[in-house]
């Protein structure tokens, strides 16, 4: 089922922009907002999807009022 806010869950899924370009994974969720690393290496992703990756000061906390649909493979901006 589709959405318009993300959550815990949608930890490791790829974030894409309104083109369709892959800008990153969703690494973290802390205080009502998702947390993005525009430059995810293998093993990141891999934890990310796990819910084993821990937010650092390379990820971008994703604004709700940007996100068109979350899905259950990923998260799309407007």
């Amino acid at each position: 089922m589709a959405r318009t806010r993300p959550n815990e869950t949608d930890e490791g899924k790829t974030v894409f922009d309104s083109d369709g370009n892959e800008v990153g994974v969703v690494t973290g969720f802390r205080g009502g907002k998702a947390y993005v690393d525009p430059d995810p290496g293998l093993a990141e992703s891999v934890l990310a999807t796990l819910g084993w990756s821990d937010i650092d000061e390379g990820d971008y906390a994703l604004d709700q009022d940007d996100v068109e649909v979350v899905t259950d493979d990923e998260v799309r901006l407007k």
